[in-house]
């Protein structure tokens, strides 16, 4: 089963289920889950090939959407549910694959559509770092900076360094071989008639007014909001104005 970080003690709301994006993990969503905890219990995953959970050579929707469903089976069996970017469309799957499981879903900037933003250049970047000489996170910080790498993400790729053990928590072969399949989205039917809220930040260009149509196809309730001022990373740009959108959806 997946690792899980949890935050808080059960309590009258659902359990919350946190799905982080690629190359992210649980821990990225600390501030935030242990926040959302005074409402119930909040449940922060590490996805396959991230961070604590195992490696799989498998990386895709279908396979992820399982392991959510394994995690919400063994903590009662139903939850709300929140996933960014790669887990957006984990739990977008989740949902039309074990619909019954989930209460709310809120999908964090993105659409279940194909993009052509490949992210292969970032493990390009992160295999480049020479770890025999990383001591500290600052020093393959600076390697990444030699790279090209934006500095708000040399923080993000470093928080998936096993200091001691001189390694990635991220399974950069397999994420490199599936990334079709991770910027992609499978051809799937049917819908899920809960409620969801599809949350996106006003300068992203992830969700467009063109993706509606298909998003309310499968999600025929489906609500749209933007967060001012913010990206695709919408939840660590802004995130007192993330977690008070995602409060208010869960407790209306």
């Amino acid at each position: 089963m997946l690792n899980t970080i949890i935050h808080g003690s059960p309590g009258a709301a659902p359990p919350l289920l946190i799905v982080h994006g690629l190359y992210g993990s649980g821990r990225n969503w600390g501030v935030i889950a242990k926040r959302l905890s005074d409402r119930g219990q909040v449940i922060a995953v590490d996805m396959r090939n991230h961070g604590q959970s195992p490696w799989n050579p498998v990386h895709d929707y279908p396979s992820m959407a399982d392991d959510l469903a394994e995690v919400i089976n063994a903590h009662g069996g139903n939850a709300d549910v929140v996933g960014h970017s790669m887990g957006g469309k984990a739990s977008i799957l989740l949902a039309l694959r074990h619909g019954e499981m989930i209460n709310k879903l809120v999908v964090a900037d993105i659409a279940p559509v194909a993009y052509s933003h490949d992210q292969t250049q970032f493990i390009e970047a992160m295999n480049s770092v020479d770890l025999d000489h990383v001591v500290r996170r600052s020093d393959a910080e600076a390697q990444l900076a030699a790279k090209g790498v934006d500095k708000s993400l040399q923080s993000f790729f470093t928080q998936s360094l096993d200091l001691p053990n001189k390694r990635w928590r991220l399974n950069l072969d397999v994420l490199r071989a599936e990334m079709p399949k991770i910027i992609g989205f499978p051809d799937v039917d049917g819908q899920w008639d809960g409620s969801a809220l599809f949350l996106s930040g006003s300068l992203s260009d992830y969700v467009l007014p063109e993706h509606r149509d298909r998003i309310r196809s499968l999600f025929p309730r489906a609500r749209f909001a933007k967060i001012p001022r913010a990206g695709h990373w919408l939840h660590a740009e802004r995130p007192r104005e993330f977690e008070a959108s995602v409060r208010a959806f869960l407790n209306a």
